[in-house]
């Protein structure tokens, strides 16, 4: 950005604050960043959990990398530097939604850890929680609910994490999952870290 447009910009504060609308809400806001491969279980996991999360009045948002390369990253290429550019972007718009006291769920390949740990500096430590879905590619593969796999493996597309591109594991994720356990059992794991992190106080799983 121009520096003489970026000189005249001030950070507008808000009269209602992150606090403020926790209190109203009930519980604290986090994000949950789920990162794994495509077919890992990512958005299912966070589907069903915000279902129940919804259920139990506990205000939140699913983010899903797909729909957002829909809209606000449609611009953007699998380049090395568009990927940068797509984590950045779901990075500021999550920032946003802390504040409106939302617990925040992201489904995001984000392949690289360098981009993870970008987002985690960018909200704080203490905001972000990175749940890694731990499934092996040949499961993902079996199941490619998108025929990403086949299209990578014959060359219709390219530059496909697992297949051209490489995934980095998360070296200490915060919450560990494997993709081929139950959504239920998942669902358990992750409201426990929540408790445990005193987001939530009270759920019913049932």
């Amino acid at each position: 950005m121009n520096n003489n447009f970026q000189n005249n910009i001030f950070w507008q504060k808000h009269s209602i604050t992150r606090l403020k609308r926790e209190k109203k809400n009930g519980h604290k806001s986090i994000v949950l960043w789920f990162t794994g491969l495509s077919g890992s279980g990512k958005s299912t996991i966070a589907n069903f959990l915000e279902e129940i999360l919804f259920k139990n009045g506990i205000n939140s948002y699913l983010l899903d990398g797909d729909n957002i390369r829909s809209g606000l990253c449609s611009d953007l290429s699998f380049s090395l530097a568009d990927r940068n550019e797509n984590i950045r972007r779901i990075g500021e718009v999550v920032k946003m939604m802390l504040h409106a006291g939302l617990i925040i769920l992201v489904s995001v390949i984000s392949p690289y850890r360098n981009q993870r740990e970008m987002v985690r500096q960018m909200l704080g430590k203490k905001n972000f929680l990175e749940v890694f879905i731990d499934t092996p590619i040949e499961i993902c593969e079996s199941r490619d609910p998108k025929k990403l796999y086949k299209q990578a493996r014959t060359g219709q597309i390219s530059d496909f994490t697992g297949i051209q591109c490489t995934y980095e594991t998360p070296n200490t994720p915060d919450v560990l999952l494997k993709g081929t356990d139950s959504l239920k059992n998942n669902s358990k794991k992750l409201i426990k870290i929540l408790y445990d992190h005193n987001i939530i106080s009270f759920i019913n799983i049932d």
